[in-house]
């Protein structure tokens, strides 16, 4: 018998523009093996709560997934309000950036990044 390993499956998802888009900035910013993206919520924005994206290393309490060979970090207390979300990259005439769509978002407001439960 050997030792059983399990991947748990991340709360989020990215979608191919995202994928893309992170790959361009860890090369363009040669960011270390050491850092991975950073996905949660905190306090504040127009509907209560905000996200955060960014690279950073991993800390306490953090849980560590892989996502199209991307790393992400998240805060275990932050799955609930990010289960089921899915990040994508806007580049159009009208949007450029990052967004997010939160099916457990009861409001969002107009910036994409900030909403209530």
């Amino acid at each position: 018998m050997g030792i059983e390993s399990t991947t748990a499956v991340a709360p989020v998802t990215l979608t191919a523009g995202a994928v893309n888009e992170l790959r361009k900035l860890i090369d363009q910013q040669e960011i270390s093996n050491d850092f991975g993206l950073r996905v949660g919520v905190e306090g504040g924005g127009c509907s209560g709560m905000s996200y955060i994206l960014g690279f950073d290393q991993k800390k306490d309490g953090d849980t560590e997934y892989e996502l199209e060979g991307i790393r992400l970090f998240m805060n275990k207390a932050h799955g609930l309000y990010l289960a089921g979300m899915e990040i994508d990259f806007k580049n159009g005439l009208e949007a450029r950036g990052f967004t997010f769509n939160n099916p457990n978002a009861s409001s969002t407001c107009g910036c994409g990044s900030s909403f209530a439960t």
